[in-house]
């Protein structure tokens, strides 16, 4: 593969450091631990037993060395012991980093490392001198492919990079979708690299999996690859560093196999990961270390892969041939994001004209199912057809964002519309307000569904279902059951501590029996449960109205009350 260069190098890595600085974070500096990196070479096959001095190995972000140095032993001793010249070895490795500092502890590491090994201070300085690049790997000019894909590529939005990179990038890669991390284009561009026997494993963020933003990468991956085995390291501590990564280790190749093993791991641990590469490779051995699930019929196009146990996804798949998504008959959508609440959500008393404060309830309004009324109303700097308001029209408005323009003007939707500096970044609807809908929090447990009468905008941590088919008390009940919470659990990401993301992608993947289908009878039951809160009695009539005898047991932290 021949990458064209449109971007001079020094230009792309200044805005990379650019987007690094702004995310907060440096790539590599979070290590995998020695033992996970072990195992990832196990699944890749590089193997000192093996010839892997034939094959050509790629590293795209190599921090400090943590998979180059395990690998380099495991080369160095295939080297030794088929009597091959460790001279002849430049093209054995590949290792790309855009941080000077990090090129240079890497090659000084790896130049001890070969001395230690026995090879000679002039070989190891040619060595590590072909090896390592500092360069970033997706602006490269690479010219070959490669057997071995390895590495722990960087966690970054893309929406933090500089616009000329951001857009650089968005060009050369297709997966690069909605609000992906950076992340995806390291698996994009590197599958692109494989080799026809090439194996490529990364440690990475699970989100793509499931998210929105992962659908482009699915779809390239059921089309042109293989999953050659998936290690979910979700509940784990796989880094040196304590982060909340929600990793994953995946094994792709150009071959698609017939059963792929689904590895679930608890600990990470030593133990753990000598067990797993043992029991994938041979499924008649039985370890209690880790669970196992082997798929004969893995996703297909951008299908989120939805890697439950198989009585899970048996009734999953049962579900959602029989029902219809909420979104055929509801509506389900996010509240307003001002990009700076401190300034745009105010109480009753703020010296701004009275038609343009919009009641709104946030989240820490919401308690027990109840929506406690806190005085907080939202500026509109909206009119009604969707444009923003004429401040001259407005004096007391345009005298109270004035006076905080300094810390308005600094949000990036005032920076990208000038003119409209003042606005939030979405438009308020008043309407919305005396609309009856149903809110559920973003981040929680389970399904906590609150009924607003039509009192309220939602802010943008709570998302909202309105409906003109529904009875919403009915709709509430049946989105508070277990039932519901099991379509949002299957999709989800889970986080840690057993939390869920209750965002509006997750949410439309609920399937609702249809309105006409519930009787009289069943719907005045479901409506007093949903006002008693009675979740037990709402999880059997969701059971009823979905003509189910029972749900499998999924482990989730019921927080309803």
């Amino acid at each position: 593969m021949q990458l064209s260069l449109s971007l001079p190098v020094v230009v792309s890595k200044e805005a990379y450091n650019y987007g690094v600085r702004a995310s907060g974070e440096t790539h590599g500096v979070v290590l995998t631990k020695p033992h996970v990196v072990e195992l990832i070479l196990d699944l890749c096959g590089y193997s000192e037993n093996s010839d892997i001095f034939d094959l050509r190995l790629l590293e795209p972000s190599c921090g400090h060395g943590a998979f180059l140095i395990p690998a380099v032993r495991r080369l160095i001793g295939a080297a030794r012991r088929a009597d091959v010249s460790f001279a002849e070895l430049t093209q054995c490795i590949t290792a790309f980093d855009i941080d000077e500092t990090h090129v240079d502890l890497t090659r000084q590491a790896l130049g001890r490392e070969l001395q230690r090994l026995g090879v000679s201070a002039d070989v190891a300085e040619t060595l590590v001198n072909a090896w390592v690049r500092c360069e970033d790997f997706l602006l490269a000019a690479i010219s070959s492919d490669f057997d071995v894909i390895v590495g722990n590529p960087p966690y970054i939005r893309i929406e933090q990079l500089s616009p000329v990179l951001h857009a650089e990038y968005r060009r050369r890669f297709t997966t690069l979708y909605d609000r992906a991390d950076l992340y995806v284009a390291f698996i994009e561009c590197g599958l692109s690299l494989l080799s026809e026997r090439g194996i490529l494993s990364f440690i990475c963020a699970n989100r793509w999996i499931l998210n929105k933003y992962g659908a482009p990468l699915r779809s390239m991956v059921a089309k042109n690859f293989g999953v050659q085995a998936y290690v979910d390291l979700q509940n784990t501590s796989p880094f040196e560093s304590d982060v909340i990564a929600y990793p994953s280790i995946f094994v792709f190749s150009r071959k698609k196999p017939a059963v792929v093993p689904v590895v679930t791991m608890n600990t990470a641990s030593e133990t753990e990961c000598r067990s797993v590469s043992i029991a994938i490779a041979d499924d008649s051995i039985k370890t209690p270390d880790v669970n196992i699930t082997r798929y004969s019929d893995w996703f297909s196009g951008d299908a989120p892969w939805v890697l439950s146990a198989p009585e899970h996804l048996s009734i999953l798949r049962l579900l959602e041939a029989r029902f219809r998504e909420i979104e055929a008959t509801a509506r389900v959508g996010i509240g307003v994001a001002t990009g700076c609440d401190q300034i745009y959500v105010v109480n009753q008393d703020t010296d701004i004209e009275p038609d343009r404060l919009v009641p709104l309830v946030m989240r820490e309004d919401i308690r027990a199912g109840k929506i406690e009324n806190a005085g907080r109303f939202v500026i509109n700097t909206f009119v009604v057809d969707g444009g923003v308001v004429d401040l001259g029209s407005f004096p007391r408005l345009q005298k109270y964002l004035m006076d905080r323009g300094a810390e308005v003007k600094k949000r990036h939707v005032a920076r990208k519309n000038p003119r409209a500096w003042f606005r939030t970044i979405d438009r308020v609807y008043p309407d919305m307000v005396s609309r009856p809908k149903l809110l559920i929090p973003d981040i929680a447990g389970s399904n906590e569904v609150a009924f607003d009468e039509g009192l309220y905008h939602p802010h943008h941590n709570l998302y909202f279902v309105v409906s003109d088919i529904w009875d919403l008390e009915i709709l509430g009940g049946l989105l508070s059951s277990r039932v519901a919470l099991f379509f949002v659990w299957s999709y989800a990401v889970k986080m840690r501590g057993g939390y869920l993301r209750f965002q509006a992608q997750y949410l439309r993947r609920i399937r609702l029996p249809e309105p006409t289908d519930i009787g009289k009878s069943l719907g005045n039951e479901i409506k007093q449960a949903f006002r008693k809160r009675d979740f037990q009695r709402l999880d059997d009539l969701a059971l009823k109205a979905y003509h189910l005898s029972e749900m499998p047991f999924f482990d989730f932290v019921d927080t309803r009350k």
